[in-house]
């Protein structure tokens, strides 16, 4: 007869076998089990970002691709004189800013037209969106603050950059086009008699109506 101790060792054995500790079946968790361990990673998580900001910052934001991208452009700028950039909401907000363009030749000399730039996270692979916030005579800019500038449209790449746009921008002051209007009136005008053209120009940059639409003095 085997003896009392082999009859308990087999036993024992039996029931390793058939351990779910010994299954290759995952153990079920219960619901409520489960809910504890989330919180309790939650916990965890706040106490590793109270450490890693002790000065009692809330911890610092994880840059974009577009933000990167775009810190990088506004190091490397290489703006003419009569181009300035600004940031109103301060510059830890690269995403928003504005750009002052101050020609000193063509039928805008003298005048002051701000730009605002809003970037999305997705830049460079979509084009940045500008608006001209100076209300302006021109055949490419509506009196809504819409730039015809293809760059920003059909003809935008990620490898051009903020350099390129404000550059182009100035190009439509320099060289405004009566091809590919958005203000088809004074489109009109630039084709068919350039001096009143620059007439009308200087009467809105001085503050005043040309036909029924106002413009604020920004000379």
């Amino acid at each position: 007869m085997r003896s009392d101790f082999e009859r308990i060792l087999k036993v024992n054995q039996q029931k390793e076998v058939r351990s779910p500790l010994n299954s290759r079946r995952p153990i079920p968790i219960p619901a409520f089990l489960a809910g504890i361990m989330i919180k309790l990673f939650k916990v965890k998580e706040k106490q590793r970002e109270l450490a890693e900001n002790a000065n009692g910052k809330p911890p610092v934001k994880k840059q974009s691709a577009g933000e990167l991208r775009l810190h990088k452009d506004i190091s490397e700028l290489n703006l003419p004189k009569t181009c300035t950039i600004s940031f109103p909401n301060g510059k830890d907000d690269l995403m928003n800013f504005e750009v002052t363009i101050r020609p000193d030749e063509g039928y805008y000399l003298g005048g002051a037209f701000i730009f605002s730039f809003q970037i999305s996270t997705m830049y460079p692979h979509e084009a940045p969106k500008v608006k001209c916030k100076t209300k302006v005579y021109h055949p490419n800019i509506d009196l809504e603050g819409n730039v015809c500038l293809n760059i920003l449209r059909e003809d935008w790449k990620p490898v051009l950059n903020i350099n390129t746009i404000i550059y182009g921008l100035y190009h439509l002051f320099t060289e405004p086009n009566h091809e590919d209007p958005l203000n088809p009136d004074a489109a009109a005008v630039l084709r068919d008699n350039p001096k009143m053209f620059e007439s009308n120009v200087r009467r809105a940059m001085a503050g005043g109506y040309v036909g029924q639409s106002f413009f604020n003095r920004c000379i």
